[in-house]
């Protein structure tokens, strides 16, 4: 039974791929990312801080800009509201039409929202910074599926992992209008790395199979997500030098489904979370604590190259999983 979990929870790295040896180009735009990710960052967890239903004019504040930096490099957004209680929230969508399979969707969302009496800098700014630029670079290759990217509102707790989150509401949707969303990868808590031995943690048994030191990117689905899981891993691994760890784990595995990945899976759609690995790295995760200082910006723009490279993979010219 451990060998056959192994084997189909952790065995997930495609074999054969030759990781690439990025030129001097590649890193200079790997730099440019950078300074552009950081900057939503510090607008986000610096200028505009707490953004929640607990302080609503945060929240506004952050989806205003979410907004206005789509807007200003010519995309239409689309707004999804709805209401928790009484008051008002609201999802902002940008989508870039595939050209053959249009009908198939990659979707990539982030949620906006940061815990209540914390700026959320890593979580989740950093998600939110990929998603700002995506749409722009990935608009370069003619994507044959169609690209949607969704900033959500309403994640962090009291409205985690209820009917309630922004999450929630998109995917009920998009099953009712009966889209298929082919793949869906939420981007949580992107911006901190470590070199450190013993930087890394695992809810148990998972440390006797992964290092020990928190320097690589996860990426994290249910076992009904594997294909994807394993596509995904391929094409990053094909997109970029940076370390990748993978698993297809069963959701009541602690943090496995602590994020927006779970409202798809709840509507059965494949689904998975790249991230820092949140608390079993991040110190100061849902601390006061998380600012925009916390950030290991080069490595935090190494692994968002490899995310967009991957995502452009997906939804490019033959496609899978």
């Amino acid at each position: 039974l451990a060998a056959i979990g192994y084997v189909f929870m952790i065995d997930v790295k495609p074999k054969g791929i030759v990781r690439p040896v990025l030129g001097e180009t590649v890193r200079e735009e790997i730099d440019v990312l950078a300074d552009r990710l950081m900057r939503h960052v510090e607008v986000l967890a610096g200028e505009i801080g707490e953004r929640n239903l607990f302080r609503p004019q945060g929240l506004a504040a952050a989806a205003e800009y979410i907004r206005g930096v789509w807007r200003a490099r010519g995309f239409p957004v689309r707004e999804e509201p709805f209401e928790v209680g009484r008051q008002r929230a609201v999802n902002l969508i940008v989508e870039l039409p595939g050209s053959s399979r249009l009908e198939e969707i990659v979707l990539v969302g982030a949620h906006y929202d940061s815990l209540i009496g914390t700026a959320g800098a890593n979580d989740n700014a950093t998600g939110v910074a990929v998603l700002l630029e995506m749409p722009a670079l990935l608009q370069r290759t003619t994507p044959t599926r169609t690209l949607r990217f969704v900033a959500f509102a309403v994640e962090e707790p009291p409205f985690f992992k209820t009917e309630a989150m922004g999450s929630r509401v998109h995917a009920r949707d998009a099953r009712r209008r009966g889209e298929a969303i082919v793949a869906m990868i939420s981007l949580e808590t992107l911006g901190y790395y470590s070199e450190a031995p013993g930087s890394q943690r695992y809810p148990f048994p998972f440390g006797a199979f992964y290092p020990d030191r928190g320097n690589f990117l996860a990426a994290v689905g249910n076992p009904a997500s594997r294909p994807l899981l394993v596509e995904f891993l391929r094409h990053f691994t094909e997109a970029t030098d940076f370390p990748v760890e993978g698993a297809a784990l069963f959701p009541w595995i602690p943090g496995v489904d602590w994020s927006d990945h779970w409202s798809f899976w709840k509507e059965g759609y494949p689904a998975l979370m790249v991230t820092d690995t949140a608390p079993y790295r991040y110190p100061h995760y849902h601390s006061p604590l998380d600012l925009p200082d916390k950030v290991n910006v080069r490595e935090f723009a190494r692994a968002a190259h490899g995310i967009i490279g991957a995502v452009a993979r997906l939804a490019g010219p033959g496609a899978g999983p």
